[in-house]
């Protein structure tokens, strides 16, 4: 999983980026500090796999992980080119999801790029250039498709649909919210459109706040406007979040504690994200490793097998399933198979969060 995290200049997003990967990118109080995407990739806590190596025994714990890519400030103008944004918007295509940091606190030693903080004038200063890059975008490839369905017919479903969706951004819309048949999907998502994927508004707090979170001011107008999106919204301190990144894993529980949270904002993004783009993890276990995989809700079990390994998809022949709630009620995989709790799945079988499975495939 990929996600850019977005916003305008001195926001917080490189902060927040250092302290979720601490990967030290330059952070200062000017524009464009941030050039070519800094990337990192974190660990995602689970601590089912302490438990499930300790069972087995096994060697090492391999969690699964996120990419965060931090992508320079956007300014108005940026999809006709302004402060390089051309450049900085063809990183987001890549991403699967779009983590956009907002500032949601008042501080007169860090200038606003606009000058007063707005946050939702920011949230849209950002979405109109999106819409506005995807315009573009989308009236080249209307272009393009239309010559080519002169002698393709087969095209012709396609520039109905540009053309639907270039009319609903032109009247300010939003592609989420367009009612598609599967096969139109199909085709949307070929698009790669930065208005159409999932977004992750980060309400961006100063320390003071952190006792108020969700009841901050700011912070109310960005969950109201997250929530005619069906967005997700994370209340975060970037600053605290740095602080946590430079401790110790005992030293953040009690760190924690002491500010009355029950977990870190980068936790808080992770469970966001999973939920956004609905994903699960399946957990696998033996002598040398205990490993979580994740997979999109909905995986079959060869396709689940197939995160492993290609070969064990292609030989799929099926999957030993236990539940990890049994599996840690029985103690062991041999009490679990006494107990009748270890099911045999065949390749209609769907991958459910938290399964521990052993594929058996031949090739």
């Amino acid at each position: 999983m990929k996600l850019g995290i977005v916003g305008l200049p001195n926001v917080g997003k490189s902060t927040l980026f250092n302290a979720i990967t601490q990967a030290g990118a330059e952070s200062a109080n000017y524009p464009f500090c941030t050039i070519d995407p800094n990337v990192g990739v974190v660990s995602v806590p689970d601590d089912r796999l302490d438990v499930l190596a300790k069972i087995y025994p096994s060697k090492r714990t391999v969690p699964t992980a996120i990419e965060f890519c931090d992508i320079a400030g956007l300014v108005k103008g940026a999809s006709q080119g302004e402060g390089l944004g051309n450049k900085f918007l063809s990183h987001i295509r890549e991403v699967d999801a779009i983590v956009h940091v907002v500032r949601c606190f008042q501080d007169e030693d860090i200038t606003h790029v606009d000058g007063s903080v707005d946050p939702v004038r920011d949230i849209e200063v950002i979405n109109l250039e999106l819409m506005l890059s995807d315009m573009e975008l989308l009236q080249r490839r209307l272009d393009r498709t239309q010559r080519a369905a002169k002698g393709d017919k087969g095209l012709v479903a396609e520039v109905k649909l540009i053309e639907r969706i270039l009319n609903t951004l032109e009247e300010g819309g939003s592609i989420r919210g367009l009612d598609l048949a599967e096969e139109e999907n199909k085709i949307l998502r070929s698009f790669n459109l930065l208005s159409n994927k999932p977004v992750i508004y980060v309400a961006n707090i100063s320390e003071d706040d952190l006792e108020a979170g969700a009841k901050n001011d700011y912070v109310k107008q960005v969950v109201k406007y997250a929530a005619g999106e069906d967005a997700e919204v994370v209340v975060i301190s970037a600053a605290i979040e740095e602080e946590i990144s430079q401790l110790a894993d005992e030293e953040k529980l009690a760190f924690l504690q002491d500010l009355g949270l029950e977990r870190s904002g980068l936790d808080q993004l992770i469970v966001a994200s999973y939920k956004l783009l609905g994903l699960i993890s399946f957990l696998t276990a033996g002598p040398q490793e205990a490993r979580a995989w994740t997979i999109k809700e909905g995986t079959a079990a060869p396709q689940a097998a197939g995160k492993i390994h290609s070969d064990m998809e292609r030989g799929f022949i099926r999957a030993e399933v236990i539940s990890f709630e049994d599996l840690v009620e029985s103690g062991s995989m041999v009490a679990a198979r006494e107990k009748g709790l270890v099911r045999i799945e065949g390749k209609d079988y769907i991958v459910q969060d938290g399964d521990v499975v052993l594929f058996r495939f031949n090739v």
